[in-house]
Formats: structure tokens, sequence, C-alpha cells
């Protein structure tokens, strides 16, 4: 399990364990937050395509599914 903060996820990079549609390396472009700022979810970008999807944060606490940084 990767261990994270989510208050520093803006702007890391994640390498998806398993890449689909050649989409491997992506960076968190935005954290959506609650009325008390804590960070529910986060808006994930592929680096190749642009792509933005918005997923829980939780999401790449899974190791078997993502990497931390670019590899």
């Amino acid at each position: 399990m990767n261990r994270i903060n989510p208050a520093k996820l803006l702007l890391s990079k994640w390498t998806a364990t398993r890449p689909l549609r050649k989409e491997k390396h992506f960076l968190v472009t935005e954290l959506f937050r609650d009325e008390e700022g804590t960070v529910l979810e986060i808006e994930l970008q592929a680096v190749l395509t642009r792509r933005g999807e918005r997923l829980p944060w939780q999401t790449l606490q899974n190791a078997d599914a993502w990497k931390m940084g670019w590899k």
C-alpha cells in the first residue's frame, strides 16, 4: 500500500502498473475538497493524451495499480 498525504497530492506524478490505451504516466491536476478542506477526490490526467479522470484519492494507495513517480 502506498502511504499518501492527501494534502500533498497536487501535481504529483503516478505510473499505472497496467496501462490502458497506452496511458502509463499520470499527473494529479486538481484536488476536490469538502467544506472542512478535507481532500475527497482528485483529477488524474494522462500525460500522453491529456484525458482527465476524477477519482477518490484513496485509489492511489493501491500499490498493485499505481506507483509513485514516473517509472
